[in-house]
């Protein structure tokens, strides 16, 4: 009866990887503004400061920096984080255009954590 369950700790622990591995796979803002077309409409997360910031009626926009460059997050659940906050975020990033050196994109807010 007991080679019945053991495959139980094996499903844990891939459980606790998974999540463990979710944690560690924030992209740098630099790395999605290099080559916006790859990241167009995918989930991704990034981290950093909250440098600027509005918000009203739990509809909101910021612009997180994270040291590699600066994106700006749209959310129309959570509002707007206060300037100068630490956050992480999950969404789904959208290009908007590429000019030359210049890349403008947003990261439509699904998820916010503490980085």
């Amino acid at each position: 009866m007991r080679a019945k369950h053991a495959w139980w700790p094996a499903l844990v622990g891939l459980a606790i990887a998974g999540l463990v591995g979710c944690k560690g796979s924030v992209t740098p803002i630099k790395t999605l503004l290099d080559d916006p077309a790859r990241y167009d409409k995918q989930t991704v997360q990034v981290a950093g400061d909250v440098e600027e910031a509005a918000g009203v009626m739990g509809y909101g926009a910021y612009r997180v920096n994270d040291g590699s460059g600066t994106i700006t997050v749209v959310t129309n659940t959570n509002g707007a984080p206060r300037t100068g906050a630490r956050v992480g975020v999950q969404g789904e990033f959208r290009e908007a255009f590429t000019l030359g050196t210049t890349s403008a994109a947003v990261i439509m807010e699904k998820q916010r954590f503490t980085p």
